[in-house]
């Protein structure tokens, strides 16, 4: 049913605001391709508000304390995403954790970044480039990151759920 659909999807999406950008009401969707356009349309008409409030829905990259405490209901997705941060050095952790304290006081939101298949090295090194940014062009940057992260979650949604078309 569609409400159990959509707290399926915000508790493994982050938040309401995501699974907004699948929305339920679409469906039936007839492919992958043509969910994760839909997810795309939706996400991209959303207000900065929601934006900014799906930011939230994701631990800092590096706080392994905070992932393990606030994200335990999607605990193992996150820590795949994270995998790269998780095998750091205390010493890039900590570096990790105090740029993103100092980007959160100059954007308003955390770091956002698409951590699959990065390391904690790359994380900083992309933190460090984009702490610099001209807010707008940031606020772009993150929206973008996130978009990747519900594509990717969607398609691992599928994926682990077995469904093929018409979804």
């Amino acid at each position: 049913n569609s409400v159990a659909a959509n707290m399926y999807l915000s508790c493994l999406l982050g938040g309401a605001v995501c699974a907004r950008a699948v929305q339920v009401s679409r469906r039936p969707f007839i492919s992958l391709e043509e969910l994760l356009k839909s997810a795309e349309e939706i996400w991209n008409a959303l207000p900065e508000t929601d934006v900014v409030e799906s930011f939230s829905h994701h631990p800092m990259i590096g706080d392994v304390e905070n992932l393990r405490k606030k994200f335990a209901d999607t605990r193992e997705w996150a820590k795949n995403e994270q995998h790269g941060a998780l095998q750091a050095s205390d010493d890039t952790l900590h570096e990790l954790k105090k740029l993103n304290e100092d980007y959160l006081k100059r954007f308003g939101y955390i770091f956002i970044v698409c951590a699959t298949g990065k390391t904690a090295s790359e994380m900083l090194d992309l933190l460090k480039s984009r702490i610099t940014n001209d807010p707008f062009v940031e606020f772009r940057t993150a929206k973008a990151e996130e978009s990747k992260i519900i594509q990717l979650r969607l398609v691992k949604l599928i994926e682990e759920i077995g469904l093929q078309p018409k979804l």
